[in-house]
C-alpha cells in the first residue's frame, strides 16, 4: 500500500467492485481495492445475468469460463393459486447479444472467477480485511483512510478517483450528499438456496424451470441458482406475511415446513436460508467531482427481473471507458458529467419493471389476488414496462437536440468470418469507438489526419460485406443479427460506443456528418482528439461523404 497515489480506489469488493477492477486492471490502470471483509461473502445472492452482461464479461476475458459456470435460462412463468399461466417473460429467446435473454448463475462461483482474474492483474492491489472509515477530497486527489479490523492500524491513500461501490449503506454515498428516492416498493421474503440431491432434477420435483407462484395464501418464487462443479442450484423464496416474525421464518424447522410441498432432505442439501427486505431506493447524486457511485451503493431494486448485479455491472462498464479515457489524458471530468444522466433513467425503468413485476405477486389478500388473476386472464392487465435503452448522454441528436431513432439502443453481437477465420465480432474489433459500414470503408472519406485523430478514441473501422462484396478486408456476418439491426434502422453507417451501445448511424451518404457529430458531441463532453483543432467546425472539410 504505496504512498504513490492510485489511479483508481474502489471501496467494497463484491461483484460490481470485482467487474470494474477487472476492466481497469485490463487497461493498465493502477487500482486499490479496499475491503473489510477478510474473505468473499460464500453465499449466493444475485442469480442471473442477461445477455448484455454476459457479453460485457466474455469482452472481459471471461469468455472461456463462463458457460461453465452458468447455464441458459428457460422461460420465466407467472402463475396464479391455480397454476393458470399469468404471464410469461421468454428468458429463453435468442437475443441481441447471442444465446438466450439471462443466464443463470451460482454468485459465489461467478465472484470466484471474477476474483482469479482480476489477480491476474498485476496493476490491481487488493486490500482485504481494510475498512473504509472515511472519505474526502480535494481539487488534486481523492482520499480515503482505512482500518484493518484485525489490529486496527489506519492509514490513508490517495488516487485521482474514488469509485462507491460499498453497498446499500455506502460510505461513498453518504460523503458525496444527497438523498435517495423510495420508490415505494417493501416487502420482506425468506430465500432458501439448495442444492439438488444426485439424480433429483426440476422435472421430477414437478416445479417450474423458473417461476413465480402468486399464490395469496403463501406467494413463492422457484427459480434455478446456477450451477457448480456440475451440481445444480435451486431457489425457493416465500414472502413473509402479516404477523409472521422474521425470527420465526428464519429457523430450520419452519424452512423444511415450507420446502415440503415441494422438496425435502431427500432431495435437496439447505445450503442457506435468510429473511431479505426487497426495496426500491435511487440515490440523488451519484457524482461529486472525483467521488463516483456503482451498483448497490447507488440503486437497490426488487429481484423479480433478475438486473440488480446485471445494472450495478453495467454501471462498472459505463464507467471503465469514461475513465479510461479521463487517466489518458484525453478527457476532462466533464466526460463523468454524463455517467448519471446515461445510468440513473435506465435503473430508474428497470426498477419501474421490478415493482410492476413485485406487486404482481406479493399480494396476500385474496379477493385482490383474484382481481388480479380476472385483469391478466382477460388480457385486461397492462403489460410489463419494455427493456430500457440509454435516453441521454453521448447520443446522437437532430438539430432540434431530439435523439435519432435508433441512438442509444444496445448493438448486436455476432460471429464474424474476416479472411477465414470465425471469431466473435468483439475479440475482432477490441476496445474502444467502432465504426461500422455495410459496403464501405469509412476512411476512404475521411482525412487521413481525422483517422489518426480518431485514434486517440480507439477507434477501429468494420467494413461489412454485401452480397456483391468482394474486397478483402470486409467481414462477414455469420449471424445475420447486424445486418438485420442495420436494416431495421435503414442505415449502412452506425457508430458504436466502447460499452456497445449505439451512437448514431445513417446512409453511407451521411456517414460524414455523423462523424462531425461525434466529434463536436465528443467535445462538449470534454474529450478531446489530440492533434484536433479547436472548433469543430473547422472539421468539415477534413470530412466527406463516402
Amino acid at each position: 500500500m504505496g504512498d504513490t497515489p492510485f489511479d483508481v480506489i474502489q471501496v467494497g469488493y463484491g461483484p460490481v467492485s470485482q467487474g470494474l477492477a477487472l476492466m481497469l486492471g485490463r487497461q493498465g490502470r493502477r487500482v486499490a481495492v479496499c475491503e473489510r471483509w477478510e474473505q468473499r461473502y460464500p453465499l449466493p445472492r444475485a442469480v442471473c445475468i442477461d445477455h448484455e452482461l454476459y457479453r460485457v464479461l466474455s469482452a472481459n476475458g471471461l469468455g472461456a469460463v463462463l458457460p461453465s459456470i452458468s447455464h441458459p435460462g428457460p422461460p420465466y412463468q407467472w402463475f396464479n393459486a391455480d397454476w393458470k399461466e399469468l404471464l410469461v417473460i421468454d428468458w429463453s429467446a435468442g437475443s441481441i447479444s447471442g444465446g438466450t435473454e439471462v443466464n443463470f448463475v451460482h454468485q459465489p462461483t461467478l465472484e470466484a472467477a471474477l476474483d482469479v482474474a482480476v489477480l491476474e492483474q498485476p496493476t490491481v492491489e487488493i486490500f482485504l480485511g481494510w475498512e473504509a472509515i472515511e472519505v474526502r477530497q480535494d481539487d488534486d486527489l481523492a482520499h480515503v483512510t482505512l482500518r484493518n479490523v484485525a489490529t486496527n492500524d489506519v492509514r490513508t491513500i490517495s488516487a485521482r478517483y474514488v469509485i462507491g461501490s460499498d453497498g446499500a449503506n455506502s460510505l461513498v454515498r453518504t460523503t458525496i450528499g444527497g438523498g435517495q428516492e423510495d420508490r415505494g416498493f417493501e416487502a420482506d421474503w425468506l430465500v432458501i438456496d439448495v442444492l439438488l440431491k444426485e439424480g433429483v432434477t426440476a422435472e421430477k420435483l414437478g416445479i417450474p424451470a423458473a417461476g413465480q407462484y402468486c399464490n395469496p395464501i403463501r406467494p413463492t418464487t422457484i427459480v434455478p441458482a446456477g450451477v457448480r462443479d456440475g451440481r445444480t442450484f435451486r431457489r425457493w423464496e416465500f414472502m413473509r406475511l402479516p404477523g409472521e416474525s422474521i425470527a420465526d421464518l428464519e429457523g430450520e424447522d419452519r424452512v423444511w415446513e415450507l420446502l415440503q410441498d415441494w422438496a425435502g432432505p431427500d432431495d435437496v442439501e439447505l445450503v442457506r436460508h435468510k429473511v431479505y427486505n426487497f426495496r426500491s431506493l435511487l440515490a440523488d447524486r451519484w457524482h461529486d467531482r472525483r467521488l463516483i457511485l456503482a451498483g448497490d451503493a447507488a440503486h437497490v431494486m426488487p429481484p423479480f427481473m433478475g438486473q440488480g448485479m446485471c445494472s450495478g455491472l453495467r454501471d462498472a462498464w459505463n464507467l471503465s471507458w469514461r475513465l479510461g479515457l479521463l487517466l489518458d489524458g484525453t478527457a476532462d471530468n466533464r466526460l463523468l458529467d454524463s455517467y448519471q444522466p446515461e445510468r440513473r433513467p435506465h435503473v430508474s425503468q428497470l426498477i419501474d419493471m421490478s415493482i410492476y413485476l413485485g406487486k404482481v405477486i406479493c399480494i396476500p389478500d385474496l379477493e385482490q389476488a383474484a382481481a388480479r388473476d380476472h385483469a391478466f386472464l382477460s388480457g385486461a392487465a397492462e403489460p410489463p414496462p419494455p427493456f430500457p435503452q440509454l435516453i441521454d448522454g453521448l447520443l446522437h441528436r437532430d438539430s432540434s437536440l431530439r435523439l435519432n431513432a435508433g441512438a442509444g439502443l444496445l448493438s448486436p453481437h455476432v460471429a464474424i468470418e474476416s479472411d477465414g477465420s470465425k471469431l466473435r465480432l468483439d475479440d475482432y474489433t477490441g476496445p474502444g469507438f467502432v465504426f461500422i459500414g455495410r459496403g464501405f470503408d469509412w476512411r476512404r472519406g475521411l482525412d487521413k489526419q481525422l483517422v489518426s485523430q480518431l485514434a486517440t478514441i480507439d477507434a477501429k473501422f468494420v467494413r461489412l460485406e454485401v452480397a456483391t462484396d468482394d474486397q478483402a478486408g470486409s467481414i462477414r456476418d455469420c449471424d445475420g443479427r447486424l445486418d438485420a439491426f442495420l436494416d431495421a434502422q435503414g442505415w449502412d453507417a452506425m457508430i458504436v460506443r466502447p460499452d456497445f451501445y449505439v451512437y448514431g448511424g445513417g446512409s453511407a451518404a451521411n456517414s460524414g456528418a455523423l462523424v462531425q457529430s461525434l466529434i463536436a458531441d465528443l467535445k462538449e463532453h470534454g474529450v478531446h482528439l489530440k492533434g484536433a483543432r479547436d472548433n469543430a467546425g473547422e472539421c468539415e472539410n477534413e470530412v466527406s461523404a463516402v
